[in-house]
């Protein structure tokens, strides 16, 4: 989770120091997406196996390895972000940075619990599995989600942006870890919300 954390961190300023000392290139770029499928996908997809891996269930040998599916759909999701031009001050899918988020803050913050819950609900581990195939979804989803990336300082045009900083500082202070969770969940729903929202105006 702190590799994830520290990987987030750098992969925001990675593209602007590029740019400062001159040395973006095209190369970069897909280096800087293959370097982000290895921190935003194959990280969180193992934690996920690891978690899975507990559970005892009838295919335990296999089953954890579907994880991995997060993995794929997270390279696929870079691959098309790369090539599509309408994801300059928004997002096309989840980004994987708040996957690979959520996905860390839920099992460090309710790893162990999670863990302890299989004697009282033997379809937890597929209940996972669920959200894994959401998660894949999501990334690779045609669903407009906001980037914090702001053009002016005011309020207008940037109010879901700052409702968004500020109830994230709530949550975060409150449920601390499993608040990041709590977070990219609340991301996503502000965000589907919000597009709903402006489909109905259109009409």
């Amino acid at each position: 989770m702190l590799f994830i954390v520290i990987g987030a961190v750098f992969d925001f300023f990675d593209g602007m120091v590029a740019r400062l000392l001159h040395v973006s290139s095209p190369v970069g770029k897909e280096l800087d997406s293959l370097a982000d499928d290895i921190t935003f996908g194959f990280a969180p997809s193992a934690m996920v196996f690891s978690l899975l891996s507990t559970f005892h269930e009838p295919h335990s040998l296999v089953f954890p390895f579907l994880a991995f599916l997060m993995a794929a759909f997270s390279a696929l999701r870079l691959a098309k972000f790369n090539l599509d031009e309408r994801q300059g001050m928004g997002f096309i899918g989840l980004p994987t940075p708040a996957n690979a988020l959520f996905w860390g803050a839920l099992i460090v913050g309710c790893g162990e619990w999670l863990t302890t819950q299989q004697v009282l609900s033997p379809y937890l581990p597929y209940l996972i599995l669920l959200f894994v195939l959401i998660s894949s979804y999501l990334l690779v989803s045609e669903i407009p989600m906001f980037a914090l990336k702001f053009k002016h300082w005011g309020w207008n045009g940037n109010e879901i942006k700052y409702i968004f900083l500020l109830t994230s500082v709530v949550l975060l202070a409150i449920f601390q870890v499993i608040g990041i969770a709590i977070v990219i969940a609340w991301y996503v729903a502000l965000s589907v919300s919000t597009n709903i929202f402006k489909k109905s105006e259109k009409k």
